[in-house]
């Protein structure tokens, strides 16, 4: 089945679209969709090039903080390179959100490594630009878990469901209180829209009408009503 053609009229409201969600959720795959379907740059977090990740999922918190220190460093860089070349000079679809930085800080560094990050934090001053568009992918353990295994990276075998578990409830209470902007909540429990056309298609249309406040994506749902 081939995708009908899909206009990029969202770019108009949505210069700078931020895709973020738990491990697993297909953040990463559908922003490299999206982007193409807006002709936009892609900026995607360096997940391959963290040396200590997965040293990081096999030992846990033993390499917790030169995996965040790694992160935060390369996240920092990539929103300067950002400010350099204009931000607002085309569209822009990226797999993460600065912000949320934190989220993993809490989730994994002990209490001095935490204190440890926030100074690292504050003395980088960064001052990450706010998405015209954030969308949330959420979706269930089990979810996340099937996928984690189809995709099979190297990394991704060593993901045990009590993390996700905690990362899964990290998200939700971010997200409770995120409101530095327009906000697009999507369930990905039981939709592709990486690999689905009809799925993507009608989250894209979604997507085009999500220029301000907080909307809920729920196909599976609107489905059964």
């Amino acid at each position: 089945m081939s995708v009908s053609p899909l206009t990029p009229s969202a770019s108009s409201a949505s210069r700078y679209i931020a895709i973020e969600g738990p491990t697993g959720v297909g953040k990463t795959a559908l922003a490299k969709r999206l982007a193409g379907s807006l002709s936009a740059d892609l900026v995607l977090e360096e997940v391959e090039q963290n040396p200590f990740l997965e040293r990081f999922y096999r030992d846990g918190r033993a390499a917790a903080l030169p995996a965040q220190m790694f992160f935060l460093f390369a996240r920092a860089r990539q929103i300067e390179d950002l400010r350099q070349s204009d931000l607002f000079s085309s569209v822009r679809i990226s797999d993460y959100l600065f912000t949320r930085d934190r989220l993993f800080a809490e989730l994994n560094l002990d209490p001095e490594e935490l204190k440890l990050y926030e100074q690292i934090v504050d003395n980088l001053a960064v001052d990450p630009p706010v998405p015209d568009l954030v969308i949330y992918l959420q979706a269930s353990v089990d979810a996340l878990l099937q996928r984690l295994g189809r995709r099979n990276a190297i990394y991704d075998r060593f993901v045990d469901r009590s993390y996700l578990e905690r990362l899964t409830d990290g998200y939700a209470r971010f997200f409770h209180d995120y409101d530095d902007g327009p906000l697009l909540i999507v369930n990905a429990s039981a939709i592709d829209p990486v690999n689905n056309d009809a799925d993507y298609e009608q989250l894209f249309k979604q997507i085009e009408r999500t220029t301000g406040g907080r909307h809920f994506f729920n196909p599976a749902a609107a489905a059964l009503a």
